[in-house]
């Protein structure tokens, strides 16, 4: 009788959030390894993983990493850039990044809130005298995320055609460890601070998602579609490597 070996069962991967003991949410990478034998969290240059063998429920792993959450704050902080920037404040007048490279910034006295991108690549911070640093904050966070939907404005109709169905939506919010996500209802999750580097590796991040809508892994397969579209992911990825905590880090400092 012949012999056949049984399919083995693929890697699964997606993330969870983790709110630490200082009230810090952080996202936690989440793998089903049918291999692995016990679980394990590890914290690198990309964030925290949480390792999962075969049958080992979500709540069991939840409730590892809630147990390790001190050895995670400690962990995380090893990777942090050195030195904390200050917050985005009124009359600050350090640059400020986007689409990777640093803007000027120049101060104007009015009724409302606001920043805006001026033709000549100066960003103009408008705010009444005397004005809190909270609602400035929130203008930097909603200025970022209407740049972030133009640029995939702008990307996303040459990618719509090769796709199984269009995303069902596409939100921007500040990750903790992951560029992007996608639900199983088709909803895609990127990392806000995208749109302070480089957009060629901000655009990979896109092709990377709308990616798992033909492949919802990371099988050789998807990597194909990965590469059909974008031809220098490796290099994109590689970027990320060396300086996406930093970048994570630096939206993060503003928006405190």
């Amino acid at each position: 009788m012949p012999q056949f070996r049984r399919a083995a069962r693929p890697i699964e991967r997606d993330s969870f959030p983790l709110t630490l003991a200082c009230g810090r949410v952080i996202e936690i990478a989440r793998v089903r390894d049918p291999r692995a034998r016990r679980m394990k969290l590890v914290v690198n240059e990309r964030g925290a993983r949480l390792t999962l063998p075969r049958g080992v429920a979500d709540g069991t792993g939840l409730r590892f990493a809630q147990d390790h959450r001190d050895w995670l704050a400690a962990q995380l902080l090893r990777f942090a850039p050195a030195g904390r920037a200050q917050p985005f404040a009124p009359g600050d007048a350090r640059p400020l990044p986007l689409r990777g490279v640093e803007l000027p910034v120049a101060w104007r006295e009015g009724r409302f809130v606001g920043i805006r991108l001026e033709a000549d690549g100066t960003l103009v911070a408008t705010a009444p005298s005397g004005i809190d640093a909270t609602p400035l904050r929130r203008a930097l966070l909603d200025f970022y995320r209407a740049q972030a939907r133009a640029d995939v404005g702008r990307w996303l109709p040459r990618y719509l055609d090769g796709l199984p169905r269009p995303p069902r939506s596409i939100a921007f919010k500040p990750l903790s460890s992951l560029w992007g996500s996608l639900s199983p209802s088709g909803a895609v999750s990127l990392d806000l601070a995208l749109v302070l580097g480089p957009p060629a590796a901000f655009e990979y991040v896109l092709v990377h998602e709308l990616c798992h809508l033909i492949q919802a892994n990371h099988s050789p397969a998807f990597w194909q579609e990965v590469e059909a579209r974008c031809p220098d992911w490796r290099e994109q990825r590689r970027w990320f490597h060396a300086h996406g905590l930093a970048l994570k880090a630096r939206l993060a400092q503003l928006l405190d």
